[in-house]
């Protein structure tokens, strides 16, 4: 069945696609395809092992808009002044050179499953043996009134990094003295769970040392957050009377926003900001709802291969699956990334498939070498993917332990940018 529901796969696009699909492909001698969609933790990652493990056997090509990916964790460092945004940017360059991944900088705007095609909006072609999805997140239309994407540079959601995140430290760095920053949180589920609140630890650093007498509101639908008490303590800490919160009791769950007077009404009250960061509900990448493998919001998979549970010859890694207990993480698909390569590579080549197992942790900078860490292993079930044992840092912690945490983000950082970009 064809699943070009919004009319991707027009006819005239097709026939050019199909001229152009060798240029793409080059000659690969009959060898099985691999398309990749999304060049984040997930798909980079996915791409990279897919080719170099199976040493030249399997063609891949990766699918991805844009030249220079910018990873959303250790964004909010930046924000904070511990970054720049240089520290945070990578090149598919390496892929290329080292490791023969056919990087494809465009967007892909159609799957025919049936075919096993993948469209491209430049209008070529590429035909599939298997197709690993990792789009990551797109906002859920209306899901703050009052804003949506085309509100983008007046109220920044800075949860795709690169531009965004630039124009809100840009924002941040013009508040007029004693100004007012509003963070509308995201409901359950969303990407990194501890993001929003180390936002927060962010932008009360940078705060903290350019407009010391600005306020911070965080408007939140959620009851309880990642690593609350360990954000709580922080604050009260280091930023003491800069940060309020309004929970779902207080009229955090009732929020509408207007991004042309700058204003965010919570329950019914006005509040005039000088920045607002409206971080919206989120869903899986575009491109897995036109694949035709959501549920609506989220790609359901299956945890021994993050297979979709709606084609087999169809993964869907890291924030866009629905996958069980991990958390949408870059971690996260990194870990889920190798264990699809390795399912991938197995049915397309017969080598051997090893039984999968997940890990996590997410870092997060509160203050100056003040970092906290929350993390778990996991196993596949039949089910979903399950947590097996977890752990967390936990409050009242000495600052030499609160600084080598820190000091050991920065190692995992390095090496999984390396491990993701080769």
């Amino acid at each position: 069945m064809s699943l070009n529901r919004r009319s991707f796969l027009a006819s005239s696009a097709g026939a050019t696609a199909t001229l152009a699909a060798p240029a793409v492909w080059g000659a690969s001698h009959g060898r099985p395809r691999v398309v990749v969609i999304g060049g984040g933790a997930g798909g980079a990652t996915a791409a990279r092992y897919v080719a170099k493990d199976s040493d030249g056997a399997i063609d891949v090509a990766l699918v991805e808009p844009t030249r220079t990916y910018y990873t959303c964790f250790f964004s909010n460092l930046y924000l904070g002044g511990f970054k720049e945004v240089s520290d945070i940017g990578h090149s598919y360059g390496t892929l290329a050179s080292a490791h023969g991944v056919n990087v494809v900088h465009d967007w892909a705007v159609g799957v025919d499953r049936s075919a096993k095609t993948v469209t491209l909006a430049g209008g070529a072609t590429l035909d599939y043996d298997k197709l690993i999805l990792s789009p990551g997140i797109d906002f859920v239309d209306g899901s703050v009134p009052g804003w949506d994407v085309s509100a983008q540079n007046k109220m920044p959601h800075a949860y795709k990094a690169g531009s965004q995140t630039e124009l809100l430290k840009a924002q941040l760095m013009g508040m007029k003295e004693g100004g007012l920053f509003i963070m509308v949180a995201p409901p359950n589920p969303y990407r990194c769970p501890p993001g929003p609140y180390e936002r927060v630890s962010m932008v009360a650093h940078l705060l903290k040392n350019n407009n010391p007498t600005a306020k911070i509101l965080i408007a939140d639908p959620k009851e309880k957050f990642s690593k609350q008490a360990l954000f709580e303590e922080g604050w009260e800490k280091h930023y003491g009377g800069m940060i309020s919160r309004l929970g779902p009791d207080f009229g955090g769950g009732n929020i509408s926003v207007d991004p042309e007077a700058m204003t965010v009404d919570i329950d019914g009250q006005v509040e005039s900001a000088d920045v607002v960061n409206v971080i919206p509900a989120m869903k899986a990448g575009r491109i897995a709802e036109v694949a035709g493998v959501t549920d609506g919001n989220w790609a359901p998979v299956n945890a021994v291969d993050m297979s979709s549970k709606a084609d087999p010859d169809v993964h869907v890694l890291g924030d866009a699956s629905q996958q069980g207990d991990m958390p949408k993480s870059g971690f996260s698909a990194n870990s889920q990334a190798k264990v699809c390569a390795n399912a991938v590579r197995g049915a397309l080549t017969g080598s051997r498939v090893f039984p999968a197992r997940f890990s996590n942790t997410c870092w997060s900078l509160i203050a100056s070498n003040d970092g906290v860490k929350v993390g778990a292993t996991y196993e596949a079930t039949p089910e979903k993917i399950a947590k097996v044992d977890g752990f967390i840092s936990q409050t009242g912690e000495d600052a030499a332990l609160r600084k080598a945490t820190y000091e050991e983000s920065e190692g995992w950082y390095a090496g999984i940018a390396a491990d993701i970009f080769g």
